[in-house]
């Protein structure tokens, strides 16, 4: 048969029907073809017809889905596939199913067979009507098309219905809250009443998504990004509205994360590869050997990555509402819960009586914390969608505010709030951990997480002491110096050290710009005292770097000029300002605050001397990925040591001199300082086998990560500099 009409469409004129196809669709073959599929009879008859179907539409070029006794059918046909699990039929249902997705991509507007408006009214339905089929299988339609989703209903539910003749029939909606009323010659008729009705074509894909057999999966996959990316706003809408797509992703995420192991160790998740939905291989034996739960945990992860690839393809509409739909029930019910969890022992003492119960529930609550925060991370680095991106963004840091955060206000939202005091909690780990989070949503492309974070504390820069501008200060311009700043030339902390600067006449300051009279106008400072500064402000007895090769000022040039770059990219389309807004237009009456992340960042690099080793390497990371962002007030407040700070106001750069400050007097009380400092910095690169206990470990690894902290905001600075020159 489908030899046949294969062959007689080839023989006839492009678009003409021939007797074979009129027959087909006259007599309903394919309905009693159906109907034969329902009741597999003979046996096999079901996989006969699938075959059927799919080589039908895949090979007739004619426009034969929109003719009543073609769709009607088909719908019937697709609302059986994945009714039973791991059938036989699978693999012919999903074959059926991708063809009928093709279709549709090839014209959106088919979709409207497989989609149902929400609310349809019995009085403006039947000004919504198809027109009768014309005979060459073309559909004429007058102002919309009717949800066509309902139409597929089963043989015999037919009525009469004497509103519109004896000739009426109605069928009854699958719910039994409506009627699709139809005249004899197929003409559709309206709907009586309301209800809600599903797409069968989605339902059918969502079913056999959770098929056992992974390639049947990952073609249902395919095929639902086929259908959420088509064009048609109508059809966005239907899906977002009218369809259990959102419920069902979001239930199976839930469903994928309940499933976790609680014994997860967050290093595990962390150093787990980059997880691709349809791509990870299954191997039993090896994700055992690996770590408990690794299975699984790909699992949770692939269905993720699968959400938020869905929501890249998917029309605005519809990945609007899936993001939405994953905040409010995985983020907010599901995850928000666990990252809530509240250590016993931050609030309380622990009685005698009560030790061990009271520490065994600051072991569970701590295990519960890191586990949480670290699926929390791998979540904020996996996901790449704009909506999905704006929602966690939401969920974490709240809606965008208007006004800078207060010093006695609490930040908002409670998530928000906890996030930030863990970065300074009584466990290290925890502390940790809630640090690399932080940093890989600073790396995110949106530009609220920099505004809520810190931006919004320095909008009106009144952490400076502004001072309307004089004419001696004028003068001072004209000789290439700033007027008001501080010259570290001039501190006697510094003078030593700068006398003797191996830096002043390096190679790598030859491209710094020549001072000019204009300089000074846009509020910066010229590059190389910046560089000069953090570089020279480690003295010479404790710097180690230079006895060690391979640790120079040049790698961290390198590092830096890929990373602005990378930053610049993602922050192209924000509509940050290029100069610093100008002093008078600033609110300078207003108290400053640095903001509640800043105030942890700073409180923990000023304690940088007692801290370990992985807190002070996971700081200062963090205030390194900030210095990076080409925002002129940031870049004023993080990196420019000449600005003139306000009373009670700190910088990055007066809190690294208090450390350094604390660090001379330290140093008078270590014998043999420079020895053990460069043991310890060989050992922390390897070069040394770690044999024997140094005393004041936890000093010199501080010393070694400022040293090496301040030559990174140093390379940041000229990196910056150079870049903004060549534009």
């Amino acid at each position: 048969m489908l030899e046949i009409l294969v062959e007689e469409e080839e023989e006839r004129e492009s678009g003409e029907m021939g007797p074979c196809m009129e027959y087909l669709l006259q007599h309903k073959i394919l309905e009693t073809m159906y109907t034969l599929s329902t009741a597999d009879c003979p046996p096999g008859m079901k996989q006969q017809v699938l075959m059927f179907f799919t080589k039908l539409l895949g090979r007739i070029q004619q426009p034969i889905l929109p003719h009543i006794n073609v769709y009607r059918p088909v719908q019937k046909l697709v609302r059986l596939c994945g009714l039973v699990q791991a059938a036989p039929t699978e693999n012919e249902e999903m074959q059926f199913l991708c063809t009928v997705c093709a279709k549709v991509k090839q014209d959106p507007y088919l979709v409207n067979f497989f989609l149902e408006n929400k609310d349809s009214h019995k009085d403006s339905a039947l000004n919504n009507s198809l027109s009768p089929c014309a005979p060459g299988g073309e559909m004429k339609r007058n102002t919309e098309v009717p949800s066509a989703g309902t139409m597929a209903d089963a043989p015999g539910e037919r009525e009469p219905d004497q509103s519109h003749g004896s000739t009426a029939s109605s069928v009854r909606c699958a719910n039994d809250l409506a009627y699709h009323e139809y005249s004899s010659n197929g003409l559709y008729l309206g709907v009586r009443a309301t209800c809600r009705r599903e797409c069968n074509l989605v339902h059918s894909l969502l079913t056999l998504i959770s098929s056992p057999d992974g390639r049947i999966a990952v073609k249902a996959c395919e095929g639902l990004m086929l259908l959420v990316s088509l064009p048609d706003a109508t059809a966005a809408q239907n899906l977002a509205g009218n369809t259990a797509l959102c419920e069902m992703l979001t239930q199976r995420l839930t469903t994928l994360h309940h499933a976790l192991p609680t014994s997860l160790d967050p290093l595990d998740i962390e150093s787990l590869q980059p997880v691709n939905w349809g791509l990870d291989g299954y191997n039993q034996k090896e994700d055992t050997a690996a770590f408990p739960g690794k299975r699984t945990l790909i699992s949770f992860l692939s269905w993720l990555d699968y959400c938020d690839q869905l929501i890249k393809e998917a029309h605005e509409v519809t990945a609007s509402a899936l993001a939405v739909a994953i905040r409010r029930w995985f983020f907010v019910q599901v995850l928000e819960p666990q990252l809530l969890q509240i250590v016993q022992c931050e609030y309380m003492t622990c009685l005698p009586s009560s030790t061990s119960l009271c520490c065994n529930t600051f072991k569970r609550s701590e295990e519960g914390i890191l586990v949480s925060t670290a699926l929390l991370a791998r979540i904020v680095r996996q996901v790449e969608s704009q909506s999905l991106l704006g929602q966690l963004v939401v969920f974490l840091l709240g809606k965008r505010r208007l006004h800078p955060e207060e010093p006695g206000e609490p930040p908002q939202p409670i998530l928000r709030q906890r996030l930030i005091e863990r970065c300074d909690h009584i466990s290290d780990e925890v502390s940790i951990m809630t640090l690399k989070t932080f940093e890989t949503l600073l790396q995110k492309p949106h530009p609220d997480i920099l505004w809520n974070l810190v931006l919004q504390n320095l909008q009106e820069r009144n952490y400076m002491e502004y001072k309307p501008p004089t004419q001696e200060d004028a003068e001072i311009a004209e000789n290439g110096q700033i007027a008001g700043a501080v010259d570290l030339e001039e501190d006697p902390l510094f003078g030593d050290v700068l006398s003797g600067n191996q830096f002043l006449s390096s190679d790598w300051l030859y491209p710094s710009p020549q001072l000019s009279p204009e300089h000074g106008k846009d509020g910066k400072t010229e590059v190389h005292k910046v560089v000069n500064s953090f570089l020279c402000i480690v003295p010479d007895e404790a710097k180690s770097s230079y006895q060690v090769e391979g640790t120079g000022y040049d790698t961290y040039l390198r590092d830096a000029h890929k990373q602005f770059r990378d930053c610049c990219t993602a922050c192209t389309t924000w509509d940050w300002p290029a100069k610093p807004t100008p002093m008078e237009k600033c609110n300078l009456e207003a108290p400053f605050f640095e903001g509640h992340l800043f105030k942890v960042l700073f409180d923990r690099m000023s304690r940088i001397l007692d801290q370990p080793y992985n807190v002070n390497l996971q700081i200062t990371s963090v205030l390194s990925k900030l210095a990076l962002f080409p925002h002129p007030h940031l870049h004023e407040f993080v990196l420019d040591p000449y600005v003139n700070m306000a009373s009670g106001c700190r910088s990055l750069f007066s809190v690294i001199v208090r450390v350094v400050g604390d660090l001379m007097v330290r140093i008078q009380r270590i014998p043999e300082f420079n020895s053990r400092l460069l043991m310890v910095r060989r050992r922390l690169v390897g070069l040394d086998p770690d044999t024997s206990l140094i005393d004041h470990l936890t000093l010199l690894e501080g010393v070694i990560v400022l040293e090496e902290f301040c030559k990174e905001l140093a390379a940041v600075a000229f990196v910056k500099h150079h870049a903004e020159s060549t534009l």
